[in-house]
């Protein structure tokens, strides 16, 4: 074993507190040497542990009748979705590798979540993804968004999976550290999953896929602190893909799986080689022998340690039922990818590592897992100090527009509402022709199945504007819109996935929002009955002199049973009559047009109720259900004013609407206020429409008509739908012209 001897300051440069290092020396009963300290390093970091947030993440509901594993069981979430059809799906981080290298940070977090539902034995389908940036006049902005569109365009167009939904925004929080979240999405046979496992004492452990090399070694611990001036120098930090051979992988993978001779099966992702052995490992409750001279790398004279934490893409660890290697061997030989034995599986729970017939680090698997001897804390928290102003907000000191057609050309142009086809025209959404939302726009997007009538139904969500607001509310409104879009498309929510970005966890403001929207994640996911299947945790989204705001984003999945009977939040005719469900209130809290036209930051979450949102939704749900709708969109940024537009463009129809006197008219048109949708209907059937909304109690206002090309507000020509659909199609496009 090496005798090269570390101390309390190694640890510390490797991001181990005083506390964790002393631990390390308990469990091995001596001082551990370079790679051993290395690989606790990348496994008690917070990216791979979890260990600020295990304790809450454990609260959130993980049960359900549609889940077939929990969450944390395997590399990704997996729902029963009928016909003896299963989902994997999983959303997850690469914030920090965008921010200094954006094509390759934004393109390796594509790779990476795919890989986690391709190795499960699911074939990819869908690509998602939740961006955030800073202000788009920005040069820096500017940049990375270039940077990381393109990198989500050519790994997803390479790897042959469409992008098929997502959300942007841009805010000043994000300037630094901009959030990049990616979702995939994947179909499997019920029974035919292959676990993250390993056992069997004798099976050969295989390596396959790339190469690997020194990009991205210690990327796990560099996800796990604070964005500093030392950023750029973090680039070696940052994973290289190669969609190609993802590609590749991809096909040997679920080739391999029907050749029965797979034990188990992980990605190498966060912390590479050291995460995979030793998760696996733990999981099996068995050791490993790993040769580390045998992994096939692309540099020469590589260190044990260097080996043992890079991140190189496209890499698998396999488990293999000894006397079947041949059978493995031929199929990755067919695709033209490594398959190299480095170690065999052992009795007992130490994972030998040897570099050279040298033994380099031996550590109990055990000890180094999420679940198992991984440190788990529970930080200070108090009230963050800023809603001492937001309670000091009063709708009546703010003053009503002099120009409400000035204020509503300003807001359709705000890069938050406008439309985001700069970015979505550069990804191939139609790759595999399964994307049914191209040409019929949803509030959430349709995924068919082929050779079944059913369809999946998909999306994105968190207004991190609410969350920064009240963490609880917010928190519980991301689930909710989430929900709310699956319904407003015809479908049945069934579960959810997340990717939990927040600042430092040490800082005590930081880690209330942390705390409380996960309380408020939770309630509203018992209230719809979608529990997590798991998902990410980014910590340290944070600057030297801020953190980004509390952005708890949600991917939700739902199923349509028939996909003829997808609800599309389109017009679809003249004279059609236009309805509001839910209840206007006299709130502009937090809302794009309190922010941009008048520049109030900080104000309460706009209203919600939970009880009053399940209500709404059931009430969509049924008029969906029984055909008595034509179109459904949802309120959300830009208020009613936007949802109207949005269901009047696609089609090119002007709208005559009336505002409600009893309530302020900015709060009327561009207020946020939650639980209520947009609705068109045929005028004859208008009376059996609102008997159906009476007798079940919902409020609902009918708001006008679809007619002509033109927006006309209390009788206020606003000008033509076709100005509105340029400024609405081209607010992004001017900052890259």
């Amino acid at each position: 074993m090496s005798t090269h001897i570390v101390n309390e300051e190694t640890a510390k440069s490797l991001g181990l507190l005083p506390d964790e290092y002393q631990k390390i020396q308990e469990i091995l009963g001596r001082i551990p040497t370079f790679t051993e300290l290395s690989i606790y390093s990348v496994m008690w970091s917070e990216h791979c542990s979890y260990k600020n947030s295990i304790k809450y993440l454990k609260k959130l509901p993980r049960k359900g009748e549609s889940l077939l594993v929990e969450a944390g069981e395997e590399n990704a979430g997996l729902v029963d979705i009928g016909d003896g059809w299963a989902c994997a799906f999983k959303i997850e981080s690469h914030n920090h590798p965008s921010a200094v290298e954006p094509f390759q940070g934004a393109a390796t977090g594509v790779g990476g979540i795919s890989r986690d539902i391709f190795t499960m034995g699911a074939r990819p389908i869908a690509s998602l993804n939740s961006l955030r940036f800073g202000k788009l006049d920005n040069k820096r902005t500017q940049h990375l968004l270039k940077g990381v569109v393109k990198g989500i365009a050519h790994y997803g167009n390479c790897f042959g999976v469409p992008t098929v939904a997502g959300e942007v925004y841009f805010d000043d929080c994000y300037q630094v550290n901009p959030l990049v979240n990616a979702m995939s999405v994947g179909i499997v046979k019920v029974g035919e999953t292959i676990s993250a496992t390993s056992e069997g004492v004798g099976n050969p452990i295989y390596i396959v896929g790339a190469s690997t090399g020194k990009d991205g070694i210690h990327g796990a611990t560099f996800a796990s602190e604070d964005l500093g001036e030392d950023a750029e120098d973090k680039i070696p930090s940052v994973q290289v893909g190669d969609p190609f051979t993802e590609k590749l992988l991809l096909e040997a993978t679920l080739e391999v799986i029907k050749t029965g001779a797979v034990v188990g099966m992980q990605d190498m992702g966060a912390a590479g080689i050291t995460c995979s052995t030793n998760e696996m490992s733990a999981k099996g409750e068995h050791g490993m022998k790993i040769w580390l001279d045998k992994v096939p790398t692309r540099q020469k004279n590589m260190q044990s340690f260097e080996i043992l934490l890079s991140e190189s893409q496209e890499r698998m660890l396999i488990v293999v039922q000894k006397g079947k290697e041949s059978e493995v061997e031929k199929v990755f030989e067919k695709w033209d990818l490594h398959c190299a034995i480095i170690g065999e599986v052992t009795d007992g729970n130490l994972v030998q590592y040897y570099m050279h017939d040298e033994l380099v680090a031996e550590v109990p698997a055990d000890t180094l897992v999420l679940g198992g001897g991984a440190p788990v804390y529970d930080r200070a928290f108090k009230q963050p100090s800023y809603h001492t102003q937001r309670d000091k907000f009063k709708i009546e000191n703010i003053s009503l527009p002099n120009d409400y057609i000035k204020a509503s050309k300003q807001l359709v142009q705000n890069p938050n509402i406008a439309s985001k086809r700069f970015i979505y025209q550069q990804y191939d959404s139609m790759v595999g022709i399964n994307n049914a939302s191209i040409n019929q726009p949803s509030d959430a997007t349709v995924i068919r199945l082929k050779d079944s009538k059913k369809a999946l139904v998909v999306t994105v969500d968190c207004n991190s504007r609410y969350v920064h607001a009240d963490a609880y509310k917010g928190g519980a409104i991301a689930v909710s819109e989430a929900a709310r879009n699956i319904v407003c498309t015809g479908a049945k929510p069934l579960a959810i996935t997340n990717c939990l970005n927040f600042g430092n966890p040490y800082d005590e403001e930081v880690y209330w929002n942390f705390v409380h929207a996960l309380q408020g994640m939770g309630d509203a996911c018992i209230q719809f009955k979608t529990p997590v299947t798991g998902g990410n945790v980014s910590f340290y989204n944070q600057s030297p002199n801020r953190a980004v705001n509390p952005t708890p984003t949600i991917g939700m999945l739902g199923i349509i049973e028939n996909i003829d009977d997808v609800m599309t939040l389109n017009f679809k005719n003249e004279n059609d009559l236009i309805y509001l469900i839910g209840e206007n209130k006299n709130d502009i809290s937090s809302s794009e047009y309190l922010f941009n036209e008048h520049q109030v930051e900080l104000s309460p979450t706009p209203h919600f109720d939970i009880k009053e949102e399940a209500k709404i939704q059931d009430a969509v749900a049924l008029l969906i259900k029984n055909k008595q709708i034509k179109s459904a969109h949802d309120l959300s940024e830009g208020g009613l004013f936007i949802a109207v537009l949005e269901s009047a463009m696609p089609n090119h129809f002007g709208f005559k609407i009336s505002t409600d006197y009893s309530i302020r008219k900015d709060a009327f048109l561009f207020g946020e206020a939650q639980s209520r949708v947009v609705v068109s209907i045929d005028k004859n059937n208008q009376q059996d429409f609102e008997n159906l909304l009476k007798d079940n109690s919902i409020p609902f206002q009918h708001l006008g008509t679809v007619e002509g090309k033109d927006i006309i507000v209390d009788d206020e020509n606003f000008g033509s739908i076709a100005e509105y659909k340029e400024l609405y199609d081209t607010a992004i496009e001017k900052y890259f012209n």
